[in-house]
């Protein structure tokens, strides 16, 4: 068993893991005790994520016991302590969370019961279903959010709507999911006050009467093959959109895969998709800048 540092200390190694669900991938750090890493520097975080000099990831999972972390009043099960690529905190993360609860499973501690998983967005419980994949209760989502929001890519504008799924989301439908171009730059938007802490933004097209796909600006990361908390909040704007009635199952297609998202009739939304973990090591201190 690895020996807790602290993250002060130049020596000594910690382990790690690293997942994904639908390509969006993850470092894991396994911290049971929070002892390991302390309040998890930013450019430690950084680091771990750079897909040149570190392991290379969207974002960081710490994985630390509910009654261990000093975050939220109510830890569940685990505590996710979720980390963006940039180092900053978000509230939630929907694919990080199955990947969390992958890690829990193959490393038996997840139990047979619901997974009861807290998050800076409330506790969350997560499902292993027969099939291999994992639902996640996302909880409700916030509507309406702030009226005539404007977003802005690659010189072009759309109207977007706000849905808050513990974390903030504008939703913009185009006709073509190559208009936004690259997305390595936060997208504008309008009014400025309206996301005063960044936004994730997803342009959406739809391929069906329950089947859309989307691209997705995540703040604090670019862009990535896929967002869950994106793909709840695109489910939510299509069905208001559309005008259909709870519950309705969405199919969202993302780069990196697809998922199934349900808005159930308690206002509840289901998030279900794979996740995987396929790699570990030990990761020496000395490999840290500074």
């Amino acid at each position: 068993m690895t020996e807790p540092y602290d993250l002060c200390m130049t020596t000594g190694t910690f382990p790690w893991l690293k997942g994904h669900g639908t390509e969006n991938d993850f470092v894991l750090l396994p911290d049971p005790d929070g002892t390991i890493h302390g309040d998890l520097d930013a450019a430690v975080v950084r680091f771990l994520c750079d897909r040149y000099a570190g392991i290379g990831a969207d974002g960081v999972l710490r994985v630390i016991e509910g009654s261990k972390q000093s975050y939220v009043e109510d830890g569940g099960d685990w505590f996710m302590d979720y980390r963006n690529a940039d180092g900053s905190i978000a509230e939630m993360c929907g694919n990080g969370i199955r990947v969390f609860v992958r890690y829990l499973a193959e490393a038996g501690l997840a139990g047979d019961k619901p997974v009861r998983v807290g998050t800076r967005a409330g506790v969350k419980e997560i499902v292993l279903n027969d099939d291999g994949t994992i639902t996640a209760d996302m909880g409700e989502p916030r509507l309406p959010g702030p009226a005539g929001i404007v977003v802005e890519a690659n010189g072009h504008q759309w109207p977007a709507v706000h849905v808050d799924m513990g974390n903030p989301h504008a939703v913009a439908f185009v006709d073509d999911l190559r208009e936004p171009g690259h997305l390595v730059d936060q997208p504008g938007w309008t009014p400025e006050t309206a996301f005063p802490h960044g936004v994730n933004v997803e342009f959406v097209v739809r391929e069906g009467p329950n089947a859309v796909r989307m691209r997705v600006h995540e703040r604090g990361s670019g862009e990535t093959r896929s967002c869950g908390t994106g793909t709840c909040a695109v489910t939510v704007a299509a069905a208001r959109a559309a005008r259909q009635e709870r519950p309705v199952t969405y199919r969202v297609g993302v780069p990196g895969g697809a998922v199934t998202v349900t808005w159930r009739a308690d206002n509840h939304v289901e998030l279900t998709g794979p996740a995987v973990v396929h790699a570990r090591g030990e990761f020496d201190r000395s490999w840290l800048p500074g």
